[in-house]
């Protein structure tokens, strides 16, 4: 009977055993359920306006402001080497001298043959004074003395020619034949180049669709007037350093390239140090200065679908996804065109990790801590 009853109150007492089990449960999820729907606390910063400046680049060629090709003028052989390549040099100093002892043989006979002449001129003078023989004949003689004293002429030209000289003041580039080498007018590769350095020239170039914006957003009447009240332009160097010298935008070529569908703008630089020269590429730096411009760190947005959303965070601490639309970005900004006012308060960490509508525990943070002051926006 005893053991009859014992295997009745099994089943209770695991039944009860069961109920205090479950009830300790309770205690214990009940804590992390709670905590897990606790807000987080997330940096808040509230957005301001700045004035900024923001450069667009374009990839750019340097060339000096006069650049010419020293040929030859007659066909000779190079006897004399006088310069060096980087030298300084003014224009009709020498610099290659070709061998002219043909040229002079040559010399020595026309001038024989004009004064031989001149010798039939002066016999013929006094005997057509005198009427002994026509005019005709002297008019003859006198023509055949300006043909030979014009055959002198021009070989004493190409005995000069035999001096090549600097057509401007620069500094010689390449030098591309030495001594002993042949030189004719057809040549095809110059003996060196002479270029103007003291100022360069950097031409860079715009497709069609950035040309029209920058134009017709430039201020002027038309485009002469525009370029002239263009702002000054910066270069940035092959190194990434940034040229001591600022530049002033002076063409703008009138015609689309029809092989590249761009077209061509030409700035002048000031090149005291002569650190420039032909041959060095840079960018081109153009300025747009927005003013009281709204920025946002780059670190409070994410990405979808290839737009940028920031969480707007409203006084009861509710955080809401919104996208922005923006116009320029430098390292850790951008500056914002819309969907976000000057005074609105914004997620500055973590938004990625936010789902949907999200409520927040916001901790307010100085922009700047975010987002250093800047004064130059790229884009």
């Amino acid at each position: 009977m005893k053991k009859k009853n014992l295997i009745h109150s099994l089943p209770i007492a695991l039944g009860m055993l069961l109920l205090f089990s479950s009830c300790g449960d309770d205690k214990s999820v009940q804590p992390q359920a709670m905590a897990s729907k606790q807000a987080p606390t997330l940096p808040v910063v509230t957005i301001p306006t700045k004035t900024v400046t923001a450069y667009t680049t374009y990839p750019a060629s340097i060339e000096g402001i006069v650049n010419s090709q020293v040929q030859a003028k007659i066909s000779g052989y190079i006897t004399d080497v006088l310069v060096d390549e980087g030298q300084k040099v003014k224009k009709g100093e020498t610099l290659f001298r070709l061998e002219t002892q043909t040229l002079s043989q040559d010399a020595a006979a026309a001038r024989a043959n004009v004064n031989a002449a001149q010798v039939e001129v002066d016999k013929l003078k006094p005997l057509v004074e005198k009427n002994i023989i026509s005019n005709v004949q002297l008019e003859t003689a006198k023509a055949k003395l300006q043909q030979a004293k014009s055959g002198y002429n021009s070989i004493v030209a190409n005995i000069d020619y035999g001096n090549i000289k600097s057509p401007v003041d620069g500094y010689v580039g390449s030098i591309n034949l030495r001594k002993g080498a042949l030189v004719s007018p057809s040549s095809q590769i110059p003996l060196t180049t002479v270029a103007d350095i003291s100022k360069v020239y950097a031409y860079f170039s715009m497709n069609e669709k950035e040309y029209l914006d920058f134009i017709q957003n430039a201020e002027g009447k038309d485009v002469e007037e525009k370029i002239k009240k263009l702002p000054k332009v910066q270069l940035l160097l092959a190194n990434g350093s940034l040229y001591d010298q600022e530049g002033t935008i002076e063409t703008i070529n009138s015609q689309v390239n029809a092989n590249t569908g761009s077209i061509t703008f030409r700035a002048v630089f000031d090149n005291p140090s002569r650190i420039l020269t032909n041959g060095n590429s840079g960018k081109i730096k153009i300025p747009k200065v927005y003013t009281d411009a709204v920025v946002v760190p780059q670190e409070a947005t994410y990405e979808q679908q290839g737009s940028i959303y920031v969480y707007k965070v409203d006084e009861e601490g509710m955080a809401t996804s919104s996208k922005i639309e923006t116009i320029a970005e430098v390292e850790n900004l951008y500056v914002v065109d819309s969907g976000l006012q000057k005074g609105d308060k914004i997620v500055a960490k973590g938004a990625n990790k936010l789902r949907g509508n999200s409520k927040i525990n916001p901790q307010e943070m100085p922009f700047d801590s975010i987002a250093k002051p800047i004064e130059k926006v790229f884009r």
